[in-house]
């Protein structure tokens, strides 16, 4: 690992300008802290605004970093994964048991809902289709109680 400098104290100890932080040590506390932003946020967020917001809490990483730790996450079970209409994955923490989402397309708000009907529907589709070993997800678009209240057209989330 080359010479490091650090604005202020970080973790692990620096000697000489050579950092003696293992990385599995800064990976964690870097999963910490991206975990803090993800418990904090309401509804999916990207990559890009994650990074920017880990910035914005004086936090020492790289964008590479954060979509490893977030593919990390996911494969651990601990984030949901949203494709956007704009071609870009949205995350968000995620209840252990399986669930749909509502997601409102103007402000992003998402409500987790389980829903019976829909298992019984997937495995029934499945069946007569000769599948087997089923899963799925399913996640249904439209416009919040409070965006209709409001009345505003705004953008949808995603758009540029």
């Amino acid at each position: 690992m080359g010479p490091v400098t650090s604005s202020g104290p970080g973790p692990g100890v620096f000697n000489g300008g050579m950092a003696s932080v293992a990385p599995q040590e800064r990976s964690t506390s870097q999963k910490r802290a991206l975990a803090a932003v993800l418990h904090d946020a309401e509804g999916f967020r990207s990559a890009q605004e994650l990074h920017r917001e880990l910035l914005d809490r004086g936090e020492r990483i790289g964008r590479t970093t954060v979509y490893n730790q977030l593919r990390d996450m996911v494969a651990a079970g601990l984030l949901d994964v949203l494709p956007g209409d704009d071609g870009e994955t949205r995350y968000r923490r995620c209840t252990p048991e399986h669930h749909h989402h509502l997601v409102c397309r103007r402000c992003g708000r998402t409500v987790e809902v389980e829903e019976p009907q829909v298992e019984r529907w997937a495995e029934d589709v499945a069946g007569r289709h000769g599948y087997a070993e089923v899963s799925h997800t399913l996640e249904v678009f439209g416009i919040c109680g409070d965006c209709q209240a409001r009345r505003d057209p705004g953008r949808a989330v995603g758009d540029a």
